[in-house]
């Protein structure tokens, strides 16, 4: 059993850290820091974020922008335990709950028994409108399985409720639970309509067999049944820990008050999920690309180098960080690289061991076959999906990076040649969406991988 400290939380030692031996549920882990990432997917005003507040107690809306519209422009994240009550007399699913992630480990139930952690999990809440679809697909690269929410008042698909299956399926994720939100506001015979009707459409996709739970987000009603199904149908990712690390940065801040002494100023901080790998307090680290300088014909990137001065999941500070959930990384990078999200899409990771820059890729892709979340008035031609053509514009989406691309050369057999608007650091295999502008906006179109590419020298 881990030591825990005066807030109830195991405490991390790294003298006697043996990265071998840790899984993703190894107490001194799961105690401070989420291991697996769940996203919320479906359209605008499903419920999204109200289910995710509804688990971990945390409002993800935080900008002003967002505030003022009610919807959720940038990626929202909340981490929550997930507990189950060790009394022999606890009936499911009344034995299952959720808290905040620094709730302590063990929590005493007044009905008797205690809540015990079994699960610590991350929710990656994802914008529905139809314009920030860019924003939903980067978050769709760290997810390790989704909820989609499906409004009961409302018919179902809605435009956004497809193209988000859609875009989980490129992804390939297995694991989804469908929710059928408000049913506070609906009768039963109601619901049942409803329930035939999303059994209809996710037939064929790969929410085909997921169960779908009548929910209340904000009544907390059946939120007993979703913690129950999130430990017991998901399994634990299989997660590699004795490899170099790797971290997909989501987003980064100066977290400097304007008017900061200077003896008082802060590094630059980066938030993302690591892939693979462990970081621990004071390792040395690189960021790539970093600092890209389109002087000249082609761009160069300068690399930056720093080290780590604090990790952190929410407000539990750690001292290594594992695979899964999101961390935030204290550097002492210079804060004005890494304001307002200026290192988003980057790499990071131990110096020289980090994936080379391509500034040219080679995709061997697959287009859909109807445009997603187009509403098309009988017209057959409308929704179909035009092939890719020589010198058009695409968006590219490598892993929480979405860069335009060019389209220099296509070749039989569904291989394009893509020439980046910025360098990206990546590597052959890695999964790639394709986006193409129509009617102002941008949606998917297609997907496919990277089979080799034209990398750029680093400066030195």
């Amino acid at each position: 059993m881990a030591e825990t400290g005066s807030d109830g939380l195991a405490i991390q030692d790294l003298n006697k850290l043996d990265v071998a031996k840790l899984t993703p549920i190894t107490p001194e882990v799961i105690s401070r820091q989420a291991t697996m990432n769940i996203g919320t997917i479906g359209h605008v005003a499903h419920g999204k974020s109200t289910v995710v507040k509804g688990l971990s107690g945390i409002h993800t809306i935080r900008f002003k922008q967002e505030k003022e519209r009610n919807i959720t422009i940038k990626l929202g994240y909340a981490n929550a335990k997930i507990y189950k009550n060790d009394s022999p007399d606890a009936k499911s699913p009344d034995c299952w709950t959720s808290f905040s992630s620094s709730t302590p480990d063990v929590v005493e139930c007044p009905e008797g028994g205690n809540w015990r952690l079994v699960r610590h999990i991350s929710f990656v809440d994802c914008p529905g409108h139809d314009i920030l679809m860019a924003t939903m697909l980067n978050g769709a690269a760290v997810m390790d399985a989704a909820l989609l929410l499906i409004a009961g008042n409302e018919a179902c698909p809605q435009p956004q409720t497809s193209e988000h299956l859609a875009a989980v399926e490129i992804m390939r994720l297995k694991h989804i639970i469908v929710l059928q939100n408000k049913v506070e506001l609906i009768k039963a015979q109601q619901a049942n309509a409803h329930y035939d009707e999303i059994k209809k459409f996710v037939a064929g996709t790969p929410a085909d067999n997921a169960p779908i739970i009548p929910i209340s987000a904000v009544l907390k009603y059946n939120m007993d049944v979703l913690c129950q199904y999130l430990c017991t149908l998901i399994p634990i990712p299989p997660r590699n820990f004795t490899a170099d690390p790797i971290m997909i940065i989501i987003r980064s801040f100066d977290v400097n008050r304007p008017g900061e002494e200077v003896q008082d100023l802060k590094g630059g901080v980066v938030g993302g999920s690591i892939l693979k790998g462990v970081l621990r307090v004071g390792d040395e680290i690189e960021i790539r690309p970093g600092i890209i300088n389109h002087d000249g014909d082609t761009p160069t990137c300068k690399p930056i180098r720093s080290r780590i001065i604090s990790l952190a999941a929410e407000q539990n500070a750690l001292q290594f960080a594992v695979p899964g959930g999101l961390i935030g990384v204290g550097t002492k990078i210079d804060p004005t690289l890494t304001r307002g999200d200026r290192r988003v899409g980057q790499i990071l990771g131990h110096p020289k061991k980090l994936p080379s820059i391509y500034i040219e890729i080679e995709v061997k892709y697959n287009l859909l076959r109807r445009l997603l979340g187009v509403k098309t008035e009988n017209d057959s031609k409308a929704g179909k999906v035009a092939k890719l053509k020589k010198g058009e514009m695409l968006m590219v989406n490598i892993g929480s990076t979405a860069a335009g691309g060019r389209i220099v050369g296509i070749k039989e057999n569904d291989m394009a040649k893509v020439y980046l608007t910025t360098p990206v650091c990546t590597q052959e295999g890695d999964k790639v969406a394709l986006s193409r502008k129509i009617d102002k906006n941008w949606r998917l179109i297609g997907y496919g991988h990277i089979t080799k590419g034209v990398t750029i020298k680093l400066a030195s």
